[in-house]
């Protein structure tokens, strides 16, 4: 019957409640809470996570969350992020009679004022703008319950700040203080009242001395899982030797400092025997204490080594002899480990599902064969700027990483049209290729193209059906005619870049646009694009605009230095902020791109926070 509500009439609240918690979109989320005034003050009941980026008063922000929404178990504050309020809705046109008071709500009132608050400071000093100790308080009692915490490059937060958090929250599980200019005592007092903490982020904190770090650790020993120390110049070996005393059920460790040496990752390799994940960037670690990680780390499954000048094959055999459940290798700029060093752990490793090479000059053709013939369960390789790799190698991936899903080739100057062929033919559950800059080919049949082109395409569609994301990068021989052939037998594809890619046209991003039913973006050069097809899909489009100084596009460079999988020069996307709007729906904030980055001592703030979006990630 018309005017009567019969889902809010015939359905209890812990039924609703229920379908809300199911639901795993924010933007479904947010559109529920908008239908009814019961249905935003469920979904403000049901919600357990917050994102706060960025702002004029960080602080107020965090006390009106918490008066909103009451379960919440996750509060992740990052003030890389941009954000701004939503203006408020304009005033009445017509105001009833006898009323002289206007018609607007008290939150858009204080959204106004706030707006203007903003609008007015913009010109005045970033860190002005930082969550304080007073929001890190107010954010305490207004969520004591809270398990996971993000405070990211909050520079005024303090120790004092941080103490009365750890007060309050003891129930803290996972504390992420990158970029916090906390001191021993503020991590002392975490270490003295959050007994359950697991995770924690240490990254650039450059206040922290050994001191802190142990009271910490020797308070969380039972439970500390994952530790990430990055940048601090006076964490030393002796915070590693406490942990390796006292945290026996430590299972992450990530490390990136000039003041680490063997002694320390020595002492956590023997101490912790259940370490699963090691992500080394410490230049003065040698082949001596990969030794050790060889004979002690059985449980190993992830190994990430970033500019190593002092790893060599040694170590490499001693990994592969002894870590028989590694699943996960990143070689980044090891330029002393070579082919004999990847086939002892292709041969020792057999358990491999994802393996990353990236600026290995050494390794070649021989070392990724070994891989082919020995890892049969690898679902992910990617390859970068490895000149030494030919299209022998991918034939022997392709023979026998049936399994491979995903595909990254940037730069890698030995492949061609055979190497592709031979990927299509044997992998046929790929998923995800990437193929940037891939110029050069050495001796192919004469049926193929001299260089990565239409051929490859061809019998990618026909081999791998099942491609959802696919990159084509200064590809100059991939035409419209290899992208139709690709798009019309592969018609579960959802992403497409083709950039610098001379011999892609408007009829080719056309067809694209055409054939694919699930398609959701398309990143393009603006002048490929025809009127129609932005009238027809502009929704899905991204254009890859103008260089701006220093070599970047706006909507991302593809040279080297911002390539994703490098861990010290590309940012990767960061975590999207939320603004609280009159309604209770928290709304998304975007990011900017920004440019090169000082890593230098005397760096701006700006810079040294831009600088940790560079890094690799702890968990």
């Amino acid at each position: 019957m018309r005017g009567r509500d019969l889902i809010n009439n015939g359905l209890p609240d812990e039924l609703i409640l229920e379908i809300f918690q199911r639901l795993d979109s924010k933007p479904t989320r947010d559109a529920c809470s908008l239908v009814c005034k019961r249905w935003l003050n469920l979904e403000r009941f049901s919600r357990t996570t917050l994102r706060i980026g960025a702002s004029f008063s960080p602080d107020t922000i965090v006390t009106l969350l918490s008066r909103r929404f009451l379960h919440i178990t996750s509060i992740h504050v990052d003030e890389r992020l941009s954000l701004s309020l939503p203006p408020p809705p304009p005033p009445p046109l017509k105001r009833k009679r006898g009323s002289n008071k206007s018609s607007s709500s008290p939150s858009s009132s204080k959204r106004q004022k706030l707006s203007n608050k903003t609008r007015s400071g913009g010109a005045e000093n970033a860190e002005s703008c930082s969550l304080t100790d007073a929001g890190v308080i107010a954010l305490a009692n207004g969520f004591p319950r809270i398990e996971n915490l993000s405070l990211i490059w909050c520079p005024n937060v303090s120790s004092f700040g941080l103490r009365s958090l750890a007060q309050i929250c003891t129930s803290l599980r996972s504390l992420d203080l990158q970029g916090c200019f906390v001191g021993d005592q503020g991590l002392s007092a975490v270490g003295k009242f959050c007994k359950h903490l697991e995770e924690l982020n240490l990254r650039f904190c450059e206040g922290l001395t050994d001191v802190g770090v142990i009271d910490l650790v020797l308070g969380c020993a039972k439970s500390l899982k994952s530790i990430g120390v990055a940048a601090s110049a006076k964490v030393t070996d002796l915070s590693l030797e406490a942990v390796g005393s006292h945290c026996k059920v430590l299972e992450v460790l990530f490390l990136d400092s000039e003041c680490i040496h063997d002694k320390g990752v020595v002492a956590v390799v023997k101490g912790c025997r259940r370490l699963k994940s090691l992500k080394l960037q410490c230049v003065n670690v040698t082949d001596a204490a990969f030794s050790v990680v060889g004979d002690f780390c059985v449980s190993l499954e992830m190994l990430a080594l970033y500019s190593f000048q002092q790893f060599t094959d040694k170590g490499m055999k001693s990994i592969g002899k002894g870590c028989k459940n590694l699943k996960d290798l990143t070689l980044s700029d090891c330029y002393f480990v070579s082919c004999d060093g990847l086939e002892a752990i292709a041969h020792g490793c057999k358990e491999l599902t994802r393996i990353e090479i990236n600026g290995c000059h050494n390794i070649g053709t021989r070392g990724l064969e070994a891989v082919g013939k020995s890892c049969p369960r690898l679902t992910e390789l990617y390859l970068l700027y490895c000149q030494r790799i030919g299209n022998s190698a991918l034939y022997q991936i392709g023979k026998g990483c049936k399994s491979l899903e995903t595909l990254h080739l940037v730069d890698c100057a030995g492949i061609g049209d055979t190497a592709m062929c031979s990927i299509a033919k044997g992998c046929r559950n790929l998923k995800k290729l990437h193929i940037r800059r891939c110029y050069e080919a050495d001796n192919l049949h004469i049926l193929f193209s001299l260089k990565v082109g239409d051929a490859s395409l061809s019998e990618l569609g026909d081999g791998c059906p099942m491609l959802k994301d696919l990159v084509l990068s200064h590809c100059h021989y991939v035409t419209d005619n290899g992208l139709n052939h690709l798009v019309n037998k592969c018609k579960l594809l959802e992403t497409s870049h083709m950039v610098y890619c001379p011999g892609i046209t408007s009829a080719g991003v056309a067809t694209v646009v055409s054939s694919c039913s699930h398609i959701k973006k398309v990143l393009i050069e603006k002048w490929k694009v025809s009127e129609r097809t932005i009238r027809r899909a502009g929704s899905i489009l991204s254009y890859l605009l103008e260089r701006r100084q220093g070599g970047e596009d706006e909507e991302g460079s593809l040279d080297r230095n911002d390539m994703a999988t490098r861990p010290l020069q590309t940012p990767p996307q960061a975590p999207e902020a939320f603004a609280c709007s009159r309604s209770g729906k928290i709304s998304d904030v975007k990011t900017q791109q920004t440019g090169p980055i000082p890593i230098g001592k005397n760096a701006t703030f700006s810079q040294r926070k831009r600088r940790s979006d560079v890094m690799p990630s702890v968990s």
